[in-house]
């Protein structure tokens, strides 16, 4: 992936010169943000392919960046936490971060998550060709243009959020394991916390369901993953 650009926005010095050393020797070109505000006016500029960021930077939190640019790009984000907290994994995630490691970690982990980030692209899209349209109940997905209705009303979602959701709803009634979905969207070579799939599930849910806390379109099978529901109940 030479050439590939990458963007730190890390406050810590130590880590940000670790983490852009390791990447630079792997060919990519690296560029470095010390706060929030800085990060963001640096990505606008650059437009960088993918960004390592932390969660904790002075002037706009790694979330708040993240949300950002969300509304502008669909730059690829892994973010840096040293919070144990699942809460802070599931907020970055759901605001469109591809994957996230929590300090301290290996900068070599960091590097393999990175290539395998690149690799499979934003959400790996489904392959358009042969893909039928789908009709459920209240549900209707059109995989060539990428669009989704819930009784008739379009609804926007995230490349990784379609994919997530077409995958289920070409199956209805049966149950996937997390693993399952991983191979399906994120693809064989993912390389992260099967956790992703619940924090965009998560976010399919608010965006589709009339209570995301009781919802009537995907459900939890407990200890083993999510099914679509069929109607047939």
């Amino acid at each position: 992936m030479p050439g590939t650009r990458v963007l730190i926005i890390d406050d810590e010095p130590s880590i940000a010169d670790v983490v852009k050393a390791y990447l630079s020797r792997e060919g990519f070109i690296v560029h470095v943000a010390r706060d929030g505000p800085g990060g963001l006016e640096a990505a606008r500029r650059v437009r960088p392919d993918l960004i390592v960021l932390d969660v904790m930077l002075p002037g706009m939190d790694g979330i708040e960046v993240l949300r950002h640019l969300r509304r502008e790009s669909d730059t690829s984000g892994l973010m840096l936490t040293a919070r144990a907290e699942e809460a802070d994994k599931v907020i970055g995630l759901s605001v469109g971060a591809d994957d996230y490691l929590t300090k301290p970690f290996s900068p070599r982990e960091l590097v393999a998550r990175v290539k395998a980030i690149l690799r499979r692209g934003r959400g790996a899209p489904v392959e358009a060709v042969g893909k039928r349209p789908l009709v459920l109940p209240r549900l209707r997905m059109d995989p060539a243009r990428r669009r989704v209705w819930k009784d008739g009303r379009e609804v926007t979602l995230t490349a990784l959020e379609f994919d997530l959701l077409y995958a289920m709803a070409s199956y209805p009634g049966m149950v996937f394991t997390r693993e399952q979905l991983i191979q399906k969207v994120w693809g064989y070579d993912f390389y992260g916390d099967e956790r992703v799939v619940d924090a965009h599930v998560k976010e399919v849910r608010r965006k589709l369901e009339d209570d995301p806390a009781d919802p009537w379109l995907i459900r939890t099978v407990r200890g083993v993953g999510y099914r679509i529901e069929d109607g047939s109940a």
